[in-house]
């Protein structure tokens, strides 16, 4: 029964059951392999095979509604898994699941395609040298580096700036890195993804972007698989072209969810806090695809959604396994002016140490924190006492410390047309020497406004420093 049918033959199977997302189909000449797409309903209908029940039966899950399937109807097997259109005819296109462009513009459709099921780069292929990915993001590239080849992991709530942070890093790689972007929206809201795609156009930065959507009113099927469409898409600009990719992934969160809505449905029973069983083994063969290889890299940033703010939730602990750095948003910098809104002392990376980044780096590193640390222990007895009732010592670190605080803020390319500063890529050397000079105490004369939104150190120079008084009576003023 299981002899391979002629490629002429078309291999018919009949809908035995449908249950929501779920379809049991019953085929008498050959079961359809695992992952293969099923036609049904004059291919309005797709769905992917799962698993098989018997020697004939398969269970399928949609990745498009179900509405109007019926028992008794007639189900095609298409021969082989789901594919999408690779190649530079996709770059600043818009896709679904399917390899379907949903900007509503023209599309040719005689192009390679790929299936989105495909092994991570073998073991000796992987690249185990230590790069570090730079972004021109002051506070990103001193306090948590971010890994060619690598993951980092951007956890926020709404409001606090993870898309314009996102957008800007899409910026800095296209123009500063001659490389490909890939924006894979999985389970968000569609105006965030109509909103983007209007942000990129008025940035630039299109031209050499590919956007991918799955989003939360699709079935849990097609959420689950567009994660694997847009790292097949990835792949194809990594191995073939020989380009870096920067993928782009919001919200990772919804691709665990959705596992979990595919194998509640599936009738699995679930692991802990509801969680599918196979939860380590789904995400683990999304994020092993991005890798770095001989050929290039994918360099992924992934949103993170952490249910009720705990990082203990087996989806938060199975995605920190994956990541080699954190970024952590925090409301409260985003309400006191201070943008990007990264919380220094949260945010961590695998590469701050002095093999990776050097002595020279990892010394600013530390300081930068320690300092910020003692500043924030300070808060509270500024706030009782004010700052007349500390040691010059402490005074110097919370002048210090404020200073680099608003160093580190930065005027983004992305946000010219509403700020209507221009924006600033500023190098890692220039970030270092500037940290470095405020530290020293080079920069306590000067009025803490000085260093506020600029790009490198020297163009606080342009305003006139005040007496050391003044300084200090302005930080008391604030308090």
């Amino acid at each position: 029964m299981q002899q391979n049918l002629s490629e002429n033959t078309v291999n018919n199977g009949v809908i035995a059951a449908v249950r929501g997302s779920i379809v049991d189909i019953l085929f008498s000449a050959q079961v359809p392999a695992i992952h293969n797409i099923i036609y049904a309903q004059n291919r309005s209908v797709t769905l992917e095979v799962v698993s098989q029940l018997s020697h004939q039966k398969v269970r399928t899950i949609a990745l498009s509604p179900t509405q109007g399937l019926a028992r008794g109807m007639v189900a095609e097997d298409s021969g082989g898994p789901l594919k999408v259109p690779v190649g530079p005819a996709t770059l600043s296109r818009m896709f679904n699941v399917f390899g379907h462009v949903i900007d509503g513009k023209e599309f040719t459709t005689d192009m390679p395609s790929r299936s989105i099921h495909q092994s991570p780069p073998a073991l000796m292929r992987i690249s185990s040298q230590l790069q570090v990915f730079e972004t021109g993001i002051k506070i990103v590239d001193v306090l948590c580096p971010l890994e060619r080849g690598g993951k980092a992991g951007l956890f926020g709530g709404a409001g606090v700036g993870k898309t314009v942070l996102l957008t800007e890093m899409i910026h800095n790689m296209v123009s500063h890195q001659q490389g490909v972007s890939i924006f894979c929206g999985i389970g968000e809201r569609c105006r965030e993804g109509e909103e983007l795609y209007r942000e990129m156009k008025q940035a630039g930065v299109l031209d050499n972007m590919v956007m991918l959507f799955g989003q939360m009113n699709e079935p849990p099927g097609s959420r689950f698989r567009v994660g694997h469409a847009a790292l097949t898409m990835a792949e194809y600009f990594r191995d073939d072209e020989k380009k870096d990719v920067l993928l782009l992934i919001d919200n990772i969160f919804r691709f665990i969810q959705a596992g979990s809505e595919v194998s509640g449905l599936m009738g699995q029973i679930p692991s802990r806090m509801g969680y599918q069983p196979t939860l380590g083994t789904e995400l683990s063969s999304l994020e092993e695809r991005i890798a770095n290889t001989e050929n290039g890299a994918i360099t992924s940033i992934q949103a993170v959604y952490v249910p009720a703010d705990d990082f203990t939730d087996p989806a938060a602990v199975h995605t920190f396994s994956h990541l080699s750095a954190t970024l952590v948003l925090s409301r409260k910098r985003a309400s006191e002016g201070f943008y990007p809104s990264i919380d220094p002392l949260q945010s961590n990376s695998k590469l701050a140490s002095s093999s990776v980044i050097g002595d020279r780096h990892y010394s600013v590193a530390q300081q930068v924190r320690q300092i910020l640390a003692q500043y924030n222990e300070l808060k509270d007895i500024i706030a009782m006492l004010g700052l007349e009732q500390l040691s010059k010592k402490d005074r110097d670190i919370v002048m210090r410390a404020r200073r680099l605080e608003r160093f580190f803020t930065q005027p983004f390319f992305t946000t010219e047309q509403f700020t209507g500063m221009q924006g600033k890529f500023v190098t890692l050397e220039q970030t270092l020497d500037g940290c470095e000079r405020i530290l020293s105490g080079e920069y306590d004369d000067y009025p803490e406004s000085a260093l506020y939104m600029i790009g490198e150190i020297s163009e606080a120079v342009n305003t006139q420093p005040k007496k050391p008084s003044q300084s200090s009576d302005e930080v008391n003023h604030e308090h």
